[in-house]
């Protein structure tokens, strides 16, 4: 399915260059001074069961229809599973096969609609090959499409959100 040149093993701050589209062999001092005007938004998903081939080819298929779009696979369970939540608490940690992370990103705001739409499409897709009742999301992402928001939330706020 992954070729080994697919693969890239890397630490948590090579992990952040490589995020942000630097070089992962340049020092963190290059962090200063960023001004990015890209905009993105962000899904995610927990995965309970192992996804099907099908279900796997139809993710990559999607994914390649639009070119600023990035999927990012987290693995939790294993050795997780056996640390004790009175040792490291995480509630992600049982019964989750590994989080998906689905991004797009895009620099003119007259794309925000057409990404945004894409990306809710795919997640839709997802739903069968995901966690269910409730589906789940990583706490940590802040993803305005779920939960209550109040209604007073500016279009402003909404935008640096990706909303």
């Amino acid at each position: 399915m992954f070729r080994p040149d697919q693969i890239h093993g890397m630490s948590w701050i090579e992990s952040v260059l490589y995020f942000e589209g630097l070089q992962v062999t340049q020092k963190t001092s290059c962090f200063s001074g960023l001004n990015h005007q890209e905009i993105l938004k962000a899904k995610s998903d927990s995965v309970t069961e192992p996804i099907s081939e099908a279900g796997l080819e139809d993710l990559w298929q999607k994914m390649l229809q639009l070119e600023a779009s990035e999927l990012i696979l987290t693995p939790y369970g294993g050795r997780m599973s056996e640390i004790s939540a009175s040792e490291t608490p995480f509630q992600h940690r049982k019964g989750n096969l590994f989080e998906i992370q689905y991004l797009v990103f895009w620099n003119d705001d007259k794309e925000t609609e057409k990404n945004i739409g894409w990306l809710r499409r795919l997640y839709a897709s997802m739903a069968p090959y995901v966690s269910k009742s409730p589906r789940a999301a990583y706490m940590n992402y802040r993803d305005l499409d779920l939960g209550r928001n109040k209604e007073s939330i500016q279009a402003m706020q909404k935008q640096a959100f990706g909303v």
